[in-house]
């Protein structure tokens, strides 16, 4: 199982608040995604120049796939980068996580960025200049690259380019790989709820969704929901926070609970890397369950640092605890 994920690459400037108030000013919802320009994004920068930040690679897929990658499972990521600083260190960090990239350089734009606000609560909120990452277009996907691979994924925030994510999965099953995806923000979901729902019935195999994403597609609980996004993927699967997760297979439910309960510091990346544990699982020949147990494993590992990175200690420890599961 080698799988080639696909997605915005951005880096992640990661602000802790004290308060909502910046939030409620900017006219962002907490736990949203929304869309900046590069002026909006230096203005926020340059109002929090005096708050302490760290900067981590991210985007969805591509935390997914780092994840993967330090999970000993073969991955590639295809995504866009600027011609800057942000670039060559989203680029270097790629290449030490073993991840294969095949990035595609653009010298005319910035590379994207992503201002992740960390509220008390550990839920974060996302200002997105997407920058080089909207120009990847259908004619910069290779046969050649995806022909490589058994299994893609992309995330849901490339559905905002329908040409893009529709002409992606198109070719990931003409060449026969099985496709996965991740449902991102809920309010991109509800804005796209129509397009989504046919990309998964004519495309995706696998759907990851949280219960608020499940809720703005289908219009209902967790449980009913995923039933409802079975009916059109071979696998699918809602995380319900403290309530666990529902994994729905070929007409079969499962509920598998929360194993221990956590206090995140930072909820960043935590849906990212239940993905990665799920297809660890996979590739691993695990079942629901498990793969549901070992993608609650990376993502209550995740929870407990800011940013989107663990160290080598924290990996080795979880590759021990995934042996068991």
């Amino acid at each position: 199982m080698k799988i080639l994920g696909i997605g915005n690459a951005l880096v992640d400037i990661l602000i802790k608040l004290d308060n909502e108030d910046l939030l409620n000013e900017l006219n962002m919802p907490k736990g949203s995604m929304n869309l900046i320009d590069l002026q909006t994004r230096d203005e926020v920068l340059k109002k929090l120049q005096s708050e302490k930040f760290e900067m981590t690679t991210g985007g969805s897929a591509g935390n997914t796939c780092k994840a993967l990658a330090y999970m000993n499972v073969p991955v590639g990521f295809i995504g866009k980068l600027g011609d800057n600083h942000y670039g060559q260190f989203y680029e270097k960090e790629f290449k030490q996580s073993g991840v294969e990239s095949h990035f595609i350089h653009t010298p005319n734009n910035h590379t994207g960025t992503a201002v992740t606000f960390i509220t008390p609560d550990g839920e974060r909120t996302f200002g997105t200049y997407l920058g080089a990452a909207v120009e990847l277009n259908k004619n910069e996907l290779k046969k050649e690259v995806f022909s490589e691979y058994s299994y893609f994924y992309a995330e849901g925030y490339l559905v905002q380019n329908h040409e893009l994510i529709e002409n992606a999965f198109a070719m990931a099953k003409f060449l026969g790989l099985k496709t996965a995806i991740d449902l991102a923000s809920y309010n991109i979901v509800h804005a796209e709820r129509e397009f989504l729902s046919s990309l998964i019935d004519k495309y995706v195999d696998i759907v990851f969704a949280n219960k608020e994403e499940a809720q703005a597609l289908t219009g209902k609980s967790p449980e009913e929901a995923v039933k409802k996004i079975g009916e059109k993927a071979e696998i699918s699967v809602v995380k319900s926070g403290s309530d666990g997760s529902y994994v729905a297979k070929e007409g079969e439910i499962i509920h598998v609970p929360v194993q221990t309960k956590l206090q995140p510091i930072d909820t960043t990346a935590a849906g990212d890397y239940y993905a990665a544990g799920f297809l660890y699982g996979m590739q691993n020949g695990k079942t629901m369950e498990q793969c549901s147990k070992l993608g609650a494993l990376l993502a209550g590992e995740i929870i407990r640092v800011v940013g989107t990175n663990l160290d080598e200690t924290c990996w080795n420890n979880i590759k021990i605890r995934a042996q068991k599961i």
